[in-house]
């Protein structure tokens, strides 16, 4: 079944498995490995990509759903050599240790970003709760967040870099 994809603002066309989940296509297909495998069965948020401005979990999500969508990974983030401003509060706040969680977790803090760009803390850990981090950096997540928040403020009338 062929289908055509909106992945990172620009239309690839794939011809997966009928039930292929998303994940194996942009990884296996698509070459964007960003997007991480961890428990296959979305309880763990390292295969979150954002689908019409929700991060969703790509290992979960059959990528004939996806047809007529747009899709967001963590390589689409960037806009060129320039980084997201989650992605640079990540590293200035040094929010990752091994960085296996790390992909979901700014996709997940850019989709909250993109829907609410002053979120209190609560609406931050609630955003971040479907991403697991064995090393526990969530504390740092959180400030990069807010880094990130503050960031975009400064920025006003300035979107989100997503996909450029």
């Amino acid at each position: 079944m062929r289908l055509v994809l909106t992945v990172n603002g620009a239309r690839r066309e794939v011809d997966p498995p009928p039930a292929a989940p998303l994940l194996s296509v942009l990884r296996d297909d698509l070459g964007l490995t960003g997007t991480r495998f961890g428990c296959g069965s979305g309880q763990c948020g390292a295969c979150y990509v954002i689908v019409d401005g929700r991060a969703v979990a790509s290992c979960l999500m059959p990528v004939r759903q996806t047809a007529d969508r747009e899709i967001t990974t963590i390589e689409g983030l960037a806009n060129g050599e320039t980084l997201h401003p989650v992605q640079e509060a990540f590293i200035a706040e040094d929010a990752m240790q091994c960085g296996y969680c790390t992909s979901g977790m700014i996709i997940s803090a850019a989709a909250l970003l993109a829907r609410d760009a002053a979120p209190d803390e609560a609406a931050i850990r609630d955003a971040l709760a479907g991403n697991l981090c064995r090393c526990g950096v969530y504390g740092r997540a959180i400030r990069a967040v807010q880094r990130a928040a503050g960031t975009m403020a400064v920025a006003v009338g300035s979107p989100p870099a997503m996909h450029r």
